[in-house]
């Protein structure tokens, strides 16, 4: 099967100058004008621009647009506020008789390179306000993506690519969203550039559901993580962990349980004991790892959709990962915060932790994951495991570790970085799987009390995880 020709940037932006009803303005902040510079390049500009501008000034910038309450201008509020400004601009200045046909859209974006110390990474925000039919409402289509190289030129360079392929997929693969998505990385690498949070609304995108979007973005290694909030929202990681107090606990959560339940709420109360935490502060994450998803092979969507369904009804902040080493976590958790952090894991993560075959990939094994673990402020939080009254109840006085390792856990257990939590021995025995056995069984009556309040009903409303049951009838 031959590949699909991939358009160069400049191609893509003639496709779409070519258009005779393609019709709109260019707004660039922070790295020049990156983007319209394909298309006033690629020729026939006159019948697709409208206006473009820089505004670079700040003062400038507020006065068009408006002070921001956070005084920030890489931020996803700015990036709204350009292009519905400069959208009511050409409803208001163009007149709709002579622009019967036309597509009116607003592209803008807001963004900052590295810095010449190359402190900061460049980041910032991107979107495009279009039409599809000149009679209906116009979409939206916002990223935030994250600058790679490492050079402030080939940044702007990127910025120009990726703008110029999100132009041309919101108007030649607006039918496929998930392609949509993946045709912004033609032409360009995760070694360019990664886009972690994406928000796609409007009449034509009614049927999209954002959180598969963000499922998109890991499943197809256009990030590592995604965050959305319990409305269901895409969140920007950075927006939401900047200077938090990070408590994460993994799981499976194929149902959440009430042991996932008490391990959250011991995890929480002794992780608020710490006099470097702040409640206020606090920022919980529910993790579930690309792995996790793909347990019984390729990600299954509705799986993953009943899973976000249940923890967003809790209240619950999910986060989708890459990241099944938990060095990897915390190396990119820390990334966003120097607070103090917390991971609740249960005994079994925490022997495989301890597995020297865990980092057969890294050139300094074991000794180079915990090296990242043992630079930064972070407190493991262990729940037991007891899976019957005939097995002893395990914790981190008893776990296996294997004598050549054991001087690391030695180390992290005698200066307080792993703390037992404490249990409600009347839940041990639950695990998801032998619920989610039960749910697809349809064996009412002896799953419903291992799940958090509320949740049975969800399950059964929605027919979640597969359940084809019909207990209204029973």
């Amino acid at each position: 099967m031959t590949k699909p020709i991939v358009l160069s940037a400049d191609q893509k932006a003639l496709q779409v100058n070519l258009d005779p009803n393609i019709y709109g303005t260019f707004i660039e902040i922070g790295a020049g004008q990156e983007v319209v510079r394909h298309f006033f390049r690629a020729g026939r500009a006159s019948g697709t621009i409208a206006k473009t501008m820089s505004a670079y000034d700040k003062d400038f910038s507020d006065a068009i647009y408006g002070r921001e309450e956070n005084g920030r201008y890489v931020c996803e509020s700015r990036l709204q506020n350009m292009i519905e400004k400069e959208y009511a601009l050409l409803e208001e200045r163009l007149n709709r008789e002579q622009h019967k046909d036309s597509l009116f859209f607003a592209f803008a974006n807001t963004m900052t390179t590295v810095n010449y110390e190359k402190t900061m990474q460049g980041h910032g925000w991107m979107g495009i306000r279009f039409q599809l039919d000149p009679k209906k409402k116009a979409n939206n289509v916002i990223i935030h993506v994250r600058l790679n190289d490492v050079d402030a030129k080939l940044q702007q360079e990127t910025i120009g690519i990726i703008g110029t392929n999100l132009v041309h997929a919101c108007f030649f693969n607006h039918n496929d969203p998930k392609q949509l998505l993946k045709s912004l990385f033609d032409n360009l690498s995760r070694d360019n550039i990664e886009i972690d949070m994406v928000k796609m609304t409007g009449p034509d995108f009614k049927q999209v559901d954002n959180r598969l979007l963000s499922l998109t973005l890991v499943k197809e290694r256009m990030t590592d993580a995604v965050i959305f909030s319990p409305d269901g929202v895409n969140q920007q990681p950075a927006d939401m962990l900047y200077k938090k107090n990070i408590l994460t606990i993994r799981g499976s959560f194929r149902p959440v349980t009430k042991v996932n339940i008490d391990m959250l709420k011991s995890g929480m109360n002794k992780f608020l004991e710490n006099k470097r935490v702040k409640k206020e502060n606090l920022q919980l994450l529910f993790e579930i790892t690309l792995s996790n998803l793909k347990m019984e092979g390729e990600v299954n969507e509705r799986d993953f959709l009943d899973r976000a369904d249940i923890l967003c009804s809790l209240g619950y902040t999910v986060m989708i990962s890459n990241y099944k080493k938990y060095y990897k976590l915390v190396e990119y958790l820390s990334q966003f915060t120097r607070a103090r952090m917390g991971l609740i894991i249960g005994v079994d993560n925490l022997v495989e932790m301890f597995d020297e075959a865990y980092y057969r990939n890294l050139n300094g094994g074991i000794m180079e994951a915990f090296g990242i673990i043992f630079t930064r402020d972070i407190k493991i939080y262990l729940y037991p495991f007891k899976p019957s009254d005939s097995v002893e109840l395990q914790n981190s006085k008893n776990i296996a570790i294997h004598p050549r390792i054991k001087p690391i856990y030695n180390y992290l257990f005698s200066n307080g970085r792993i703390e037992d939590l404490e249990y409600n021995p009347d839940v041990l025995h639950i695990f998801s799987r032998t619920v989610l056995k039960l749910i697809k069984s349809c064996k009412e009556g002896e799953w419903e009390d291992m799940v958090p309040e509320g949740v049975a009903e969800i399950i059964k409303e929605k027919s979640l995880f597969g359940s084809s049951c019909d207990y209204d009838s029973n």
